[in-house]
């Protein structure tokens, strides 16, 4: 498969490090071979390096250096919905969610997983007194 996740206007990426960490952002135009410029809706315009980004497959059709309104016109109307449905954005929102919990709703948690695997084990028992092989 070849690689589809090019570095141009429009690109939507993830910040990885920095104090902008997890937030989806737009690159609005590339600086040089290290940098880009990159927008958000709640964001100031800013350069970041490129290791600090992470690509996503979602890109926008805006122009070169969009006025705020137009990026902001251009995001809500695809970027969210399409990473919230995409496996990579899932995961991020499990894993916040996750690291959201206190210690009594993991143990809540920790107590659903046993009874759902002695159910999952007395069904498995059953299958098999009823199938041997």
């Amino acid at each position: 498969m070849p690689f589809r996740r090019y570095v141009e206007i429009g690109r939507v990426a993830l910040v990885n490090y920095g104090p902008d960490y997890g937030k989806l952002v737009v690159i609005v135009d590339v600086v040089d071979q290290n940098r880009a410029l990159v927008d958000a809706p709640k964001m100031v315009r800013s350069q970041i390096n490129f290791k600090r980004l992470s690509l996503t497959d979602i890109k926008i059709d805006i122009p070169r250096v969009p006025k705020k309104k137009v990026l902001i016109e251009a995001m809500e109307s695809a970027v969210q919905k399409r990473w919230e449905n995409s496996s990579w954005g899932r995961k991020l929102i499990v894993q916040k969610r996750r690291a959201e919990l206190n210690d009594f709703e993991r143990f809540k948690i920790m107590l659903a997983k046993i009874k759902r695997g002695t159910l999952i084990k007395r069904e498995l028992s059953k299958l098999k007194k009823e199938n041997p092989v």
